[in-house]
């Protein structure tokens, strides 16, 4: 028997990456799951196909009559009329961080922190350890290629537990690490933190919570004594070396203990090799060989969502990506530029939440010129409401660059067919990613027009 039968677990926005993951993972365990969620999504129908019981009205009477214990993201309003009642019921009700703290307890754990790349590189050590004949468990903030899924179900209790470690709301800090791996620190969450400082200090507050060792990138001012530097420095304990970047694929080498290790990864970009020296680094911790790092890396197929290329062929390329911070914008036109050096490049952006847009004007501004042509949507308000003053059109005014558009939404597919860009990135985390599919296949439809 498994350990959940007979008990019903509810999930406030099931519909989450983070929370369908951890919905899939009871479900395997034997639970009944049942959820709410604002919108249907191709992911909520999945879940749905698996077996789940998804609603999407926010009313009480919809509830299972039955409920063990309820799981929630703050990403959800705290005024929802199902939470008031299930309150109300006096359910024992867990953050899904606190639910992912109780999972962590019982496992070995690795877990991925950072303002950036800790989805791409949670996903790497999922699959160097499932690569190299770990019994995994792993928890990813988005769909891994490798395993088509935001989820890795391990096969008993003495499995190794990859995770990502989400800084939002200090979630992280409910997590109970042996490795864990911070590979960025930017100004973000100020809604939260309020000011870079004591975003920091809770960085500092989950590396303390690390029982073997810290995993972090050179200068970032975490203080451990655990703690162990990757990075291009030459003090770095495992230090990365670029050879070459062409095609989407970089070759570069990792330096531990004086022996170095080559490493092919079919990804564009300096911050994958960050990412990726990251997921080595923790590999090589756990005690694998760093031969069969390397050998699993090389069949790294990234991450839905993450420098995602859609389409390549000689006349276009289609890339998506999830960033939607400057330095993550930056990262990605960058990597762009460099694996397709003489394309033009069209960037379509969705700004994430009011407040973000607001705390990094100056800075969304600057990273958007880089690209060669802008298309701007409005603001994805997610949990927000709107504030004065704050909006795509005063974002759109202060980016200093000559071809620069706001577009409707609902007049994007159509603007796209009538340019037929050479090189289109679509960004954003907010409904952007509706227009993934529907662009590819526009764009694949034109291939026969030449």
């Amino acid at each position: 028997m498994k350990s959940g039968e007979g008990h019903t677990i509810y999930f406030l926005g099931i519909g989450g990456i983070g929370m369908s993951a951890l919905a899939r993972y009871y479900h395997s365990e034997g639970y009944s799951v049942a959820g709410y969620d604002r919108t249907p999504s191709p992911l909520t129908k999945q879940l749905e196909n698996e077996g789940m019981a998804i609603h999407y009205e926010d009313n009480p009477a919809l509830l299972p009559a039955l409920i063990d214990f309820v799981v929630y993201t703050p990403a959800v309003p705290c005024d929802l009329n199902e939470f008031e009642a299930l309150r109300q019921r006096q359910l024992p009700i867990l953050k899904r961080s606190q639910a992912l703290g109780r999972i962590s307890e019982s496992h070995y754990a690795i877990c991925v922190a950072g303002t950036h790349g800790k989805t791409t590189t949670t996903a790497m050590a999922a699959h160097i350890m499932h690569s190299c004949h770990v019994d995994t468990l792993a928890f990813i903030g988005g769909i891994a290629n490798n395993f088509d899924s935001n989820l890795v179900l391990g096969k008993g209790n003495d499995s190794v537990m990859v995770v990502e470690a989400d800084e939002f709301d200090r979630s992280f800090l409910q997590l109970r690490p042996d490795i864990s791996i911070i590979n960025s620190i930017d100004a973000d969450h100020l809604d939260i933190y309020g000011d870079k400082q004591h975003l920091v200090q809770s960085f500092n507050d989950f590396a303390h919570l690390t029982t073997q060792c810290v995993i972090v990138k050179e200068g970032l001012g975490i203080e451990a004594a655990n703690a162990i530097r990757f990075g291009f420095g030459e003090e770095c304990d495992y230090r990365a070396m670029i050879h070459s970047s062409e095609r989407g694929t970089t070759r570069f080498g990792i330096v531990h203990n004086g022996q170095a290790t080559e490493i092919t990864l079919p990804m564009a970009g300096r911050h994958n090799v960050l990412n990726a020296t990251a997921a080595f680094a923790a590999a090589c911790e756990k005690g694998l060989k760093p031969t069969d790092i390397a050998q699993a890396l090389a069949s790294f197929k990234g991450v839905k969502r993450r420098f995602d290329i859609r389409v390549n062929n000689e006349h276009h390329c289609y890339i998506d990506d999830y960033a939607h911070h400057p330095e993550e914008i930056k990262s990605c036109l960058l990597a762009v530029r460099e694996a397709f050096p003489t394309k033009r490049i069209t960037l379509v952006f969705q700004p994430h939440l009011f407040s973000r847009t607001r705390d990094f004007m100056d800075g969304f501004a600057d990273v958007l010129a880089l690209a060669d042509e802008l298309v701007l949507l409005d603001i994805y308000p997610a949990r927000e409401s709107p504030i004065e003053g704050i909006s795509s059109a005063v974002l759109l005014g202060k980016v200093q660059m000559t071809d620069k558009k706001l577009v409707a939404k609902s007049e994007l597919i159509a603007l796209i067919d009538s340019e037929k860009p050479e090189l289109l990135i679509t960004m954003g985390a907010g409904d952007i990613d509706r227009f993934v599919e529907p662009l590819e296949n526009l764009i694949k439809k034109w291939q026969g027009r030449y």
